[in-house]
């Protein structure tokens, strides 16, 4: 689904289209397959962590939800209205930040330093969240 691009994004393809919701959101058994390949550190298996995802110049955090199909990325409308995107559905780049850019994004985001105690403290609460965020770790 993810491909290596760059030190501090993977890169995939998926179908962008708005939904009502307020988290951007993909299939559940995409998200935790993503968060145990890329996300989980040795020894952590963890799979219900947000994924920090970017479409053109937005970053947001990204849930799993077992209503969405298979390579599909359902965004709140007003992320959706902030692209190009004209006539959705529509297939997409989307880049998944890796574990440091995702630290450093969180942290600009919210003003907290970068350290894994400090982060914990600013991942928004979401239902699906259990306010933890350990960011990937690679493949």
């Amino acid at each position: 689904m993810f491909e290596q691009f760059s030190s501090g994004y993977y890169l995939g393809r998926l179908y962008v289209e708005p939904s009502e919701g307020e988290a951007a959101v993909i299939a559940r058994s995409q998200h935790e397959e993503v968060n145990r390949q890329l996300y989980a550190a040795d020894g952590i298996e963890r799979t219900d962590l947000p994924l920090v995802m970017k479409l053109e110049n937005t970053h947001f955090t990204v849930y799993g939800d077992e209503r969405v199909p298979a390579d599909t990325i359902a965004m709140p409308e007003e992320l959706v209205e902030e692209t190009r995107i004209e006539n959705p559905p529509a297939l997409r780049e989307v880049f998944l930040a890796k574990a440091e850019r995702a630290k450093q994004l969180l942290s600009v985001a919210t003003g907290a330093p970068t350290n894994d105690e400090a982060m914990e403290d600013v991942v928004p609460d979401h239902p699906l969240d259990s306010g933890r965020f350990d960011g990937p770790t690679g493949i």
